[in-house]
């Protein structure tokens, strides 16, 4: 690994990460804030939800939802927290190697002495510290406004720490994911649209592929793999499908490296 590139990379996440700490902080927050007003309608509102068509139930992952614990609401309020993850280390991904191209400061990199192996390496550490980051101020708001808003009713930690730890193979799979499609494309011009298709993109096989009921294609998504419905409800994960998100991370490594070490590097002429 090389200090120098390491500091610039994480130097150049800095403020996303500001940026998106801050967003998923708020996020948490106003889920949590409503809680203790919506719990004491839980009933009403348990009733109204098992009226939805089970496809919508399913989609949303509301199958079983029981709104008036602690835990069932925040994990319909963890859903939408999973998505902005997803975008921001999908984003991560797909920008680690292609600003450099973009911006034409490619063979300037190369040109040092470092191998491509320890500058990949560099920045993927780099991007995963940003990620960890993010990371600990989803654990931080999460235990802190859930023991502010809960008011008197009590819940299980154990359920709520394995949620938040999936949140690291999560942001992984998103990450390496993101890093091999940017090399497998010629030129990525901008970022942003292929990490909202892939956040997105795996999100609606995820809701689309229960609403068609067993679904190849719904195990391909880590929302499925990590369904905080299901982690909540059985105080464990579905292991099988986690295995697809860290098989899917070691291939998308191993590829990065292999894609990254033979790729043609464009330079300024």
């Amino acid at each position: 690994m090389s200090v120098n590139i390491f500091k610039q990379e994480f130097r150049m996440h800095l403020r996303s990460v500001i940026t998106w700490s801050v967003a998923v902080a708020a996020l948490i927050f106003v889920y949590t804030s409503v809680f203790s007003s919506m719990a004491q309608d839980a009933a009403l509102l348990n009733e109204a939800i098992s009226r939805f068509p089970e496809e919508l139930r399913m989609a949303f992952g509301m199958n079983g939802l029981d709104l008036s614990t602690v835990l069932g609401f925040y994990s319909f309020a963890f859903l939408f927290t999973q998505i902005c993850l997803a975008i921001q280390a999908a984003n991560y991904g797909f920008s680690l190697v292609s600003i450099e191209e973009r911006e034409w400061t490619a063979d300037f990199l190369l040109a040092k002495p470092v191998g491509r192996a320890q500058i990949l390496t560099s920045k993927l550490l780099a991007a995963l510290s940003s990620l960890t980051l993010t990371n600990i101020v989803v654990w931080i708001s999460s235990f802190s406004f859930i023991s502010l808003f809960r008011g008197d009713r009590a819940y299980e930690t154990k359920p709520l720490l394995l949620l938040l730890l999936s949140i690291v193979v999560f942001q992984l799979f998103f990450l390496t994911v993101g890093l091999v499609i940017s090399l497998l494309v010629k030129r990525i011009r901008n970022v942003t649209p292929y990490s909202m298709a892939l956040a997105f993109g795996m999100y609606v096989l995820s809701a689309f592929g229960s609403m068609l009921g067993e679904s190849v294609w719904e195990k391909i998504s880590p929302f499925k793999h990590f369904d905080p419905n299901y982690i909540i409800q059985h105080t464990a994960y579905d292991l099988p499908l986690v295995m697809i998100s860290v098989s899917a991370i070691i291939i998308s490594l191993v590829g990065s490296y292999v894609l990254y070490i033979r790729r043609n590097i464009p330079a300024v002429v």
